[in-house]
């Protein structure tokens, strides 16, 4: 069998020619390093770590919401404390307008009923006189001022007694007038004295 004849290098086209590539200019790799994978002991510390965090969140952020939560309890508290204030305060004004109401129409029945409740009036009135002065006048509405000569001649000096008749003035009531002095015993005034005591502006005519 006959040899191949040997082509020199030189006379090699660019399809012929064909060379070993050098390893040096790509080279590989490096491996990539191996995953360590934590162990038992390490996810269980991660764990706690993150429970630990976590429930110290949301310790604070529960007790903001709980320091918010009481301050507006506190304001709702004192929003209805004063809303049951007032309340409070309507409510004993109306009672004592309404007691009062009440009040004077048992007045206006008794003195309608019993007249002679006058005589009582009267008396109080010259007993707290510091002194009976000469010619005092007792001014009476002209209703009660018949039963009052009646009990100033029983009782008193009905001489030293002038009456005088005001049909202006109310059933009940006497004014007295001395030289010295002036009693004013109306059932007007004792009213507006009784209604003042208990804080209330009401007049007997209102």
């Amino acid at each position: 069998m006959a040899s191949k004849p040997i082509i020199p290098k030189e006379q090699l086209s660019a399809y012929q020619r064909w060379e070993l590539a050098s390893l040096e200019d790509n080279p590989p790799p490096p491996p990539e390093p191996a995953v360590k994978l934590p162990t038992a002991e390490e996810l269980e510390r991660i764990h706690q770590q993150a429970y630990q965090e976590g429930f110290a969140a949301g310790v604070r952020e529960g007790r903001a919401q709980g320091e918010a939560d009481a301050h507006r309890m506190r304001e709702l508290m004192q929003g209805l404390d004063q809303a049951l204030r007032g309340f409070e305060h309507a409510m004993a004004g109306e009672i004592l307008a309404l007691a009062l109401e009440v009040a004077r129409q048992l007045v206006r029945r008794t003195l309608s009923v019993e007249p002679e409740r006058v005589l009582d009036v009267v008396r109080e009135a010259i007993e707290s006189l510091p002194q009976l002065s000469e010619h005092p006048v007792l001014v009476l509405n002209p209703d009660d001022a018949n039963l009052v000569r009646q009990m100033l001649a029983y009782e008193y000096q009905e001489s030293v007694w002038r009456v005088v008749e005001d049909p202006h003035m109310t059933r009940g009531g006497c004014r007295i007038e001395t030289a010295e002095s002036e009693l004013d015993a109306t059932l007007e005034t004792r009213w507006k004295r009784i209604v003042s005591a208990l804080g209330s502006d009401g007049n007997w005519n209102d």
